[in-house]
């Protein structure tokens, strides 16, 4: 299982990492209504799922809790380039494995380059070229 911690919903803000069905997504917006006569406040989030795109929303009384990923960030070194894959060693721990690499900076990667990797709920995705 991957690593995840429990948070308040009410302390979340915008660009944190959350999980939604399942599915590590960053917000992108985030509103709170005020209390009602006898109710909570809630909190209203959408959110972009990191690895596939999808937007998701959620709402949910202020003083739930709502899961948390923790994402390892490393460094890797690209070894070889296929399409829109890259095979890529771990600047650490000398593992190499295949990963995708995002639409964002496919013209970006070479052979050679050093990027910035995160391991998130046990996937692993290229967040950026050093």
């Amino acid at each position: 299982m991957y690593e995840k911690k429990l948070v308040g919903i009410g302390t979340v803000k915008k660009g944190d990492t959350i999980i939604v069905d399942n599915a590590p997504c960053k917000i992108t917006e985030t509103t709170t209504s005020k209390t009602g006569k006898h109710g909570h406040a809630k909190v209203n989030l959408m959110a972009v799922g990191i690895l596939d795109g999808k937007k998701r929303q959620l709402l949910m009384p202020a003083h739930d809790k709502i899961e948390v990923p923790i994402i390892e960030k490393k460094s890797a070194q690209v070894l070889s380039i296929s399409g829109t894959k890259a095979n890529v060693m771990d600047t650490d721990s000398y593992e190499t494995f295949e990963m995708d690499i995002p639409e964002d900076i496919q013209g970006q990667v070479k052979e050679g380059d050093e990027v910035v990797y995160w391991t998130i709920m046990g996937m692993k995705v290229i967040k950026q070229v050093k």
